[in-house]
């Protein structure tokens, strides 16, 4: 049995739905918070709860007690942990969210997992703890000991943790470092959400640093894909690894980590020109400057995970933005009315 937390969460939701669609039982959890619009989290658990091997449980992942009753209630064998307070502006206002979810919270999972051996830890770390490097592509071979935001720095905490779990209880731990994931039924906090909001809406968008900023942006079947194919591959100590020269993606303990994008940044006003095409509209821009807590660019080096288990991303932008507009139209429907009708951005260029 396989447990997914964050499981009404984006990229929960469709790791889930793949595992019960190969006939995995599912044990979700998500604590449904109000962070974003309640009613996308909803509709993605109304989805999974279609299948009769999901087993849904509404509970937070920093209420211990909870969580004991769903490990003793289940036999767990592999955790995918993907519920976190997610989002790098909001920790400027919030940080206390974030402590309490991402630290406490998973601190918890690692204490389940031991307690009750589960067999692999999964669990999303993100492209945000590169913080200040500037070497590109990101490698999980470089160190990662300057975060810029509070999200980042709990992120770089979850690997430590993960870690001494690793090293003190022979626990195997897979982290993976999430590069701009989108799609449908995705995150409206995000920005290609934001955008698609305000454009159909004729409303300006605030795009920043000029525009001189790219992104790995990953569609959401090609991450659930290199989540699935990592399950079986429980890492093992590397009797070779040199504590004189650390690699610290590996380790003498049963611990790895690994960057999960699509290896090809795009500028993000490539992004938004797809955005337009597809929607049919052409955005009003508004430049602003970098924000707190930004970085210019992330590119992902995945090599080691191609290496691992053959990860190769295969959807382009444009398909992959074609998709999520589809769903966007069926989804808010009243954005499309006479008021916001399509303006022609390919007359207009």
């Amino acid at each position: 049995m396989i447990l997914v937390t964050g499981s009404s969460g984006f990229i929960g939701m469709y790791a889930a739905e793949r595992l019960l669609q190969e006939g995995k039982e599912v044990v979700g959890i998500d604590n449904h918070n109000d962070y974003y619009d309640i009613n996308l989290k909803k509709t993605r658990q109304e989805r999974l709860a279609l299948y009769e091997n999901f087993h849904f449980h509404e509970i937070d992942l920093a209420d211990a007690s909870a969580l004991e009753k769903v490990f003793s209630e289940y036999e767990i064998e592999v955790v995918i942990n993907l519920g976190a307070q997610a989002g790098v502006r909001y920790s400027l206002d919030r940080p206390d969210k974030y402590i309490q979810s991402n630290i406490v919270g998973f601190s918890n999972i690692l204490e389940m997992c031991r307690r009750h051996q589960v067999k692999h830890l999964i669990y999303a770390s993100s492209s945000s703890v590169y913080g200040a490097n500037k070497k590109m592509p990101f490698s999980p071979e470089d160190g990662v000991n300057h975060p810029v935001s509070l999200y980042a720095a709990t992120k770089k905490s979850n690997e430590l943790l993960a870690h001494t779990y690793s090293h003190l209880y022979s626990l195997p731990t897979t982290g993976l470092r999430f590069f701009t994931v989108y799609g449908p039924l995705g995150r409206p906090d995000m920005a290609y959400f934001k955008f698609a909001n305000k454009i159909v809406n004729d409303e300006p968008i605030q795009v920043y640093n000029n525009g001189d900023m790219m992104r790995d942006f990953t569609y959401i079947d090609d991450i659930v894909e290199g989540i699935v194919r990592l399950i079986p591959e429980t890492p093992a100590g590397d009797p070779e690894w040199d504590a004189g020269n650390p690699d610290p993606s590996t380790s003498y303990a049963p611990y790895r980590v690994y960057n999960i994008g699509n290896n090809q940044p795009v500028v993000l006003m490539e992004f938004i020109e797809t955005l337009e095409k597809h929607l049919g509209m052409e955005a009003r821009k508004e430049y602003m400057p970098m924000q707190p807590g930004d970085v210019q660019a992330t590119y992902a080096n995945i090599d080691s995970l191609q290496q691992a288990v053959g990860f190769k991303p295969v959807t382009t932008l444009d398909q992959g933005i074609k998709k999520f507009v589809d769903w966007y139209k069926a989804f808010y429907p009243e954005h499309f009315s006479e008021r916001s009708a399509p303006r022609d951005v390919e007359n207009k260029r």
